[in-house]
């Protein structure tokens, strides 16, 4: 039977991270208007200072998604990259970087920005960042542009669009400081395992 189940195939960390933001996207859509309100009330991450803010809306936030294509794209994103880091660090350690990145971009989005957050994109940065710092000449073949393209360039891409999305923001809805707060977790965190600057000792 398990041979026949595709999850099976997949990291039991990063598979239960994509059985839990899909079962809280059907939350989301089913528990009805009560359950909802809930849920909008108290999962989504608020300022620090709002008097909606609470402090497990560091972790809760990551589980919430707004439409099918933010849940997809960051769950893909989890799967493709999340899998490979997994089976190479181990579920300990995989566990912790994520659960860092999670509340590391929390945190910046809360101190730093006015708006709210939901989703794990945060997270979905620092994995791009590890990705790229652990095998930087690997080849990513993109879906659009249809191009094939070296890890170490597609982070560098994608964390410049994050910080100058956070420099110059717009109202488009994205949470762009939690992007660029992922993505500066996961590289400090990967360099405090290495004993790298700025944690050099």
């Amino acid at each position: 039977m398990q041979a026949n189940n595709p999850l099976s195939a997949i990291p039991p960390v990063t598979r239960n991270i994509l059985i839990a933001i899909v079962v809280m996207y059907l939350a989301q859509n089913i528990l009805g208007q009560t359950g909802g309100q809930f849920i909008g009330r108290y999962f989504p991450l608020y300022p620090i200072g709002s008097e909606l803010f609470y402090p497990w809306q560091l972790v809760t936030y990551a589980l919430l998604h707004g439409s099918p294509m933010h849940l997809f794209f960051n769950g893909f994103a989890i799967w493709m990259f999340g899998s490979q880091i997994e089976h190479f660090w181990g579920e300990k350690k995989y566990s912790i970087f994520i659960m860092v990145c999670i509340i590391g971009s929390g945190l910046a989005n809360a101190l730093l920005s006015d708006i709210g957050a939901i989703g794990i994109s945060g997270a979905v940065y620092g994995l791009l960042v590890a990705y790229g710092m652990m095998w930087p000449n690997h080849t990513i073949y993109l879906v659009l542009p249809p191009i094939p393209i070296k890890a170490k360039y597609f982070v560098m891409i994608f964390a410049g669009i994050a910080l100058l999305s956070s420099i110059n923001p717009r109202n488009d809805g994205i949470a762009h400081i939690a992007h660029l707060g992922g993505a500066i977790t996961g590289f400090l965190l990967i360099q405090y395992w290495r004993r790298k600057p700025p944690f050099k000792w």
